[in-house]
C-alpha cells in the first residue's frame, strides 16, 4: 500500500511523536533554551547526536503508544475499507480471479475422484475423509490468502522501492502494518466453498462433530494459518539480503498442495521434512482428524500448536535482524 493510502491522522501522529521525542532529548540533560531560542551549552548537541536521537524516535515509539492497543482495530478497519474500495473498482478482475480459484478447487476434487476409482483408501483415510481434507486445506489456504498472501508477496517491493521507509515512521508495530495492509475479498468467498465441501463430506460420512471437536478445529485452523503466514513472511524477509525474493515466496505457495495429501501417504525423510522442517503436513491433516475424532493421540494437536509458535518466533527473529541491517533504499 502506498503512503498516500494511509490515514492522515497516523501521519500527524508520527510527526508529533518524532517532534516530541526530539524535544525531550533536548531538555533531558537539565538545560533550558536561551532567550533567543539558542540552546545553552549544557544542552547543545552535535549534528551526529541529533541524527541518532531522530533514529531512536522513529525506531522506538513512546511506550504509551505501544500500550494503546485500541488503535489496531481502527487501523485494520481503515486499511481493509480501502482494500474493499479498490477491489470494487475492478469488479471484472475480482470475478475472474474468483472463477479461477473455484475452478482450480473443482479440479482438485475431480483428481481425487479419479484416484479413488482405483483404490478404496489411502492408508487409513477413506474417500470422503480425503474430500474433507481437501476442503479443509482449501479453507485454510484461502483464509491465509485473504489476510496475508498479498502483503507477504509485496514486502520485497516495499524494501527495494523505499516504501518501507515511510511505514517505519508510524507509531505502530511495523510488521503488523506490513502484514495487514491489504485483504483479498475473493479469498473469503473461496474459503466458504471449502467449508461447503467439508459439510457435504461430513454428511456422506454421517459424522456429527461435537462442540469440543468443532472448537478444536477452529483453534487448529488458526494455528495452521499462523504457520503459513510465518513461513511466507520468513521467505519474504530474505528480500532484505537479496535483490528479489518473490521466487522463494511463490515456491512456498506451491507447497500448499502438499497440505491436501493424507499424511499416511508419506514415509521416511519426506514425512519428517514436511512435519518438522516445513510443517505443511500438519496444517490440514491435524484439524480434520480433530474434527472427525481420528487423532492417534493429543500429541498431534500439541505438535501443531508448538510448531505454529516456533515458526512465528523464527520469522520474527529474522524480521528483527533484517530491520537492524536495513538502511533505507536511498542510502
Amino acid at each position: 500500500m502506498s503512503g498516500e493510502n494511509v490515514t492522515p491522522q497516523l501521519v500527524g501522529q508520527a510527526s508529533r511523536l518524532s517532534a516530541g521525542r526530539l524535544a525531550l532529548g533536548a531538555t533531558s540533560t537539565g538545560g533550558t533554551p536561551g532567550a533567543a531560542g539558542i540552546p545553552s551549552a549544557a544542552t547543545a548537541e552535535t549534528a551526529g547526536e541529533a541524527e541518532v536521537r531522530t533514529s531512536e524516535a522513529v525506531a522506538k515509539p513512546d511506550a504509551r503508544l505501544k500500550g494503546a492497543w485500541r488503535v489496531y482495530p481502527s487501523l485494520c478497519a481503515a486499511l481493509w475499507r480501502n482494500s474493499v474500495v479498490r477491489e470494487m473498482g475492478f469488479q471484472a478482475n475480482f470475478l475472474l480471479w474468483l472463477f479461477v480459484e473455484l475452478l482450480w478447487f473443482a479440479l482438485q476434487l475431480s483428481f481425487n475422484s479419479v484416484i479413488f476409482l482405483h483404490t478404496t483408501s489411502i492408508g487409513t483415510w477413506t474417500q470422503w475423509q480425503v474430500v474433507m481434507l481437501i476442503g479443509a486445506s482449501h479453507f485454510i489456504q484461502q483464509l491465509f490468502q485473504a489476510f496475508f498472501l498479498v502483503n507477504c508477496a509485496q514486502l520485497a517491493e516495499l524494501v527495494h522501492h523505499g516504501k518501507l521507509d515511510f511505514l517505519l515512521l508510524f507509531p505502530v508495530n511495523t510488521r503488523f502494518l506490513v502484514s495487514v495492509r491489504h485483504i483479498d475479498l475473493g479469498g473469503f468467498v473461496s474459503a466458504a466453498s471449502g467449508l461447503a465441501v467439508m459439510a457435504y463430506a461430513a454428511h456422506k460420512l454421517q459424522a456429527t462433530p461435537s462442540l469440543a471437536q468443532a472448537l478444536a478445529f477452529v483453534l487448529l485452523c488458526g494455528a495452521a494459518i499462523l504457520i503459513h503466514y510465518s513461513l511466507m513472511f520468513l521467505m519474504a524477509s530474505i528480500s532484505f539480503w537479496t535483490v528479489r525474493a518473490q521466487g522463494l515466496v511463490m515456491a512456498y505457495y506451491n507447497l500448499f498442495s502438499i497440505a491436501r495429501i493424507p499424511d499416511a501417504a508419506f514415509r521416511g525423510a519426506a514425512r519428517v521434512i514436511f512435519t518438522l522442517a516445513l510443517p505443511v503436513l500438519l496444517v490440514a491433516n491435524v484439524p480434520v482428524k480433530a474434527l472427525l475424532g481420528t487423532l492417534s493421540s493429543p500429541a498431534e494437536m500439541l505438535l501443531l500448536l508448538a510448531m505454529s509458535g516456533v515458526c512465528f518466533l523464527i520469522s520474527n527473529l529474522v524480521w528483527c535482524a533484517a530491520l537492524r541491517r536495513y538502511s533505507s533504499a536511498s542510502s
